[in-house]
């Protein structure tokens, strides 16, 4: 996990219900929910040539708009050696080669 999805959780979770897939919760239910999040999960860290590596995903593959969020979640990836994500939006993913996407739908 990356901040940046502590960060996307956050701002799914306290959006008002039904704007936008909101969870309509208040920042005090996010926060206990993020406590648990967080200890679920190792958060990679954020190498200095992070930004770079984004770059240079995005320049590759020709990424635009929110896209590019899910391009700085492949970059932390690939400097970390993690290969597979977890996500419902799988087509996202299927540009980037070197990850896998994985519907948590086809989890059993």
């Amino acid at each position: 996990m990356t901040v940046q999805n502590l960060i996307e959780f956050w701002v799914v979770a306290t959006r008002p219900h039904g704007a936008e897939n909101g969870l309509g919760m208040t920042t005090e239910a996010a926060a206990k929910e993020l406590a648990v999040i967080k200890n679920l999960f190792p958060i990679l860290p954020e190498p200095a040539s992070l930004f770079a590596h984004w770059e240079e995903l995005v320049t590759t593959y020709g990424v635009s708009g929110k896209n590019a969020h899910d391009a700085r979640l492949v970059a932390v990836m690939e400097l970390s050696g993690v290969a597979k994500i977890l996500t419902f939006n799988t087509a996202d993913f299927t540009r980037f080669v070197d990850i896998e996407a994985i519907s948590p739908l086809s989890v059993s």
